[in-house]
């Protein structure tokens, strides 16, 4: 077994080694003066079992560029499996013909992932469970969830909570945290009139009184969660927060979360901290090294990943 990092979140890469108490495998990763990628293995893979991390996060062409050359390069070194782990998958917002003419560009990255040599992908909260779908190989999603519900019981003990789902399409997930805390749900009925521009119309359950956990798989202009806490605080909420797997956070996010309600911002370290984010004091990183170490060695294992969910 042996991990090979490209440049997209090192800090991540090297955690998940030192949670596995192995070394990152030697390689160079770098840009040509015209911007193209190259990539040298400077190890043996020869019959390995390599997992590449890589998130393709902004700039999300280069990254996955990188990503495309990797794989090439260790399925032309003989490498025995490659498993592409990608903590955040980019191009997962693209997953239907939005209108015609369109892409569904998710099913392109899928089909790309695994022409350039991918024998498997490990990613994490998955925008759409059908993205899953869109790829011939064998795919595992994981979960943030468990380590959202062990944070807040860490840190908000003695609350009454609510977990609130700022879309109708994030039922699901808000639902599965709910229950896990035993605790009610609640739904914003907004409307988006175009991309990155929401407007919250009707809150859907009782929030009055309660410490309200607004729950996401990406924030990233940050309007619709920013405008969600208004419209609980205007409902009498107690407080709110917002945990968050995958932290995109484009143009001003980081500005318009600190000038919100939101108590504290929760992400993981699924796309690395920007200087922005690191200055923002209401929002905060928990790590996710454990979760794919975890994952990767099941995998190498041939064990169960789905015992990761609880």
């Amino acid at each position: 077994m042996k991990i090979v990092a490209c440049n997209s979140n090192l800090p991540l890469a090297r955690a998940v080694a030192h949670e596995l108490r192995m070394p990152l495998c030697k390689t160079v990763v770098k840009r040509f003066a015209d911007g193209e990628v190259f990539v040298e293995i400077q190890e043996n893979v020869r019959g390995e079992d390599v997992f590449v991390v890589q998130s393709t996060c902004m700039p999300t062409n280069d990254h996955l560029m990188e990503l495309l050359v990797m794989l090439d390069a260790l399925r032309r070194g003989s490498a025995k499996r490659v498993t592409a782990v990608m903590p955040y998958f980019g191009y997962a917002r693209q997953d239907r013909k939005s209108g015609p003419r369109t892409p569904i560009s998710a099913k392109l990255v899928a089909n790309l992932l695994t022409e350039a040599g991918a024998n498997r992908i490990l990613t994490m909260d998955l925008h759409a469970m059908q993205i899953q779908g869109f790829f011939d190989i064998p795919t595992d999603n994981l979960y943030a969830a468990p380590l959202f519900v062990r944070d807040l019981k860490t840190r908000l003990p003695d609350r009454e909570l609510i977990i609130v789902s700022p879309d109708v399409g994030g039922v699901v997930r808000a639902r599965q945290l709910a229950q896990r805390l035993n605790v009610d749900l609640a739904i914003i009925d907004k409307r988006r009139e175009r991309a990155g521009v929401s407007e919250v119309m009707n809150v859907i359950g009782d929030v009055a009184g309660r410490y309200c956990v607004l729950v996401d798989d990406i924030i990233d202009s940050g309007g619709s969660l920013c405008n969600a806490a208004n419209a609980l605080m205007a409902r009498g909420a107690e407080g709110v927060e917002a945990y968050v797997t995958h932290g995109v956070l484009t143009g001003n996010a980081c500005q318009r979360v600190k000038d919100s309600p939101l108590n504290m911002l929760t992400l993981t370290d699924s796309i690395p901290a920007t200087e922005a984010l690191l200055e923002t004091p209401n929002i905060r990183q928990i790590t996710t090294a454990n979760l794919l170490a975890r994952a990767m060695s099941a995998v190498a294992d041939e064990s169960s990943v789905s015992s990761l969910f609880d």
